[in-house]
């Protein structure tokens, strides 16, 4: 089978791969589509992912398709199934699987990242980490069900209350998603700053009460305008500059989510008494605990809208063209087409 394999900084080539066996508890999937992240972006950088990721690696963790295979034992899935996969596998058994943290698990596999994953036309998974997608959920949403539930983890950890106020700073996929997301966690109104005219509009099209082009409007000027205390920031950009302006323009008792991937070794500047003097809670989300059904639900009501969001699908082949040519990350998000003609 084709799939784009990781051989290390900037190098990553679709190439013929044995096709994955299947365990008695495993389940095999055609994959349909497979999402670029931002953790694919950084992993062809050479940054890493959430984990060091072995040269040899099928990346893309972000998948939907459909079963072809079951293992002897597998009990819940059947060969025609309409399926997701959470990527994250963890051991049950170590300190943090065992105290309610597994997702600080010690042993994690990660499909994608650091075991074989869905850049490619199939993939192999244990019956456990494999969830039904509805019908009237299509695969191109429904690969999406991944990054859906890391971002319903993040807007847990933002603990927003009915009527309070958020920003999120850029209207990415990610933004987008966290958008929508806070608006059915119960946020009066929602900000969105974003330099790009085309994601402005469609954050307002999805639920956003102001949006905030950074580069011609004083941001703090318009929050001050939109309401009498920011409640919320989610930091959606990843990048040092939006991180530190994420601390800068919370509001007193705001929450402050990092929730944009940056390389490992970024620093910001950070005053600790304005911290202390606004009594700001700064936060963070790491994957995806618990949240793998609740994404599917969101998706299938279509609480989370994705129509506009997805802007390009690429054909596997193509995938290297992904990570190297910045016009992707200008759209929206991007999906690659693995079955190949």
């Amino acid at each position: 089978m084709k799939a784009a394999v990781y051989f290390g900084k900037n190098d990553v080539r679709v190439v013929d791969v044995e096709k994955p066996g299947v365990g008695p508890r495993d389940v095999r999937i055609a994959i349909e589509y497979c999402g670029v992240c931002g953790t694919d972006l950084h992993i062809f950088h050479g940054d890493g992912g959430a984990a060091p990721v072995p040269v040899g690696t099928i990346i893309g963790h972000e998948f939907s398709g459909v079963v072809e295979a079951v293992g002897a034992e597998v009990k819940s899935f059947k060969v025609g199934d309409r399926v997701s996969a959470d990527p994250n596998d963890w051991c049950g058994e170590c300190y943090f699987c065992r105290n309610g943290k597994a997702h600080f698990c010690t042993a994690m596999k990660g499909y994608g990242t650091t075991y074989p994953g869905g850049f490619a036309e199939y993939v192999t998974v244990p019956e456990k980490q494999v969830y039904s997608l509805p019908d009237c959920l299509d695969f191109k949403a429904g690969s999406q069900s991944e990054t859906t539930s890391c971002c319903i983890n993040g807007i847990d950890l933002c603990n927003i209350k009915a009527g309070q106020t958020v920003l999120v700073i850029g209207a990415g996929p990610i933004g987008l998603m966290m958008t929508q997301l806070a608006k059915y966690a119960g946020a009066g109104k929602v900000l969105v700053s974003e330099l790009v005219e085309e994601k402005r509009r469609l954050a307002k099209k999805l639920g956003a009460d102001v949006v905030i082009d950074p580069k011609a409007e004083d941001l703090q000027a318009v929050i001050h305008r939109a309401c009498e205390n920011l409640d919320c920031v989610i930091e959606a950009a990843g990048t040092p500059f939006t991180q530190a302006q994420a601390i800068k323009v919370a509001g007193k008792t705001c929450t402050v989510m990092l929730f944009g991937l940056v390389a490992p070794e970024t620093e910001i500047k950070v005053k600790t008494f304005e911290i202390f003097n606004r009594e700001l809670n700064l936060t963070s989300s790491f994957i995806n605990p618990y949240t793998f059904s609740r994404a599917i639900a969101m998706l299938a009501a279509r609480k989370v809208a994705l129509d506009e969001v997805i802007t390009d699908i690429v054909p596997l082949e193509n995938i290297v063209e992904v990570f190297t040519n910045p016009e992707y990350r200008k759209r929206g998000k991007i999906l690659i087409r693995t079955k190949c003609e």
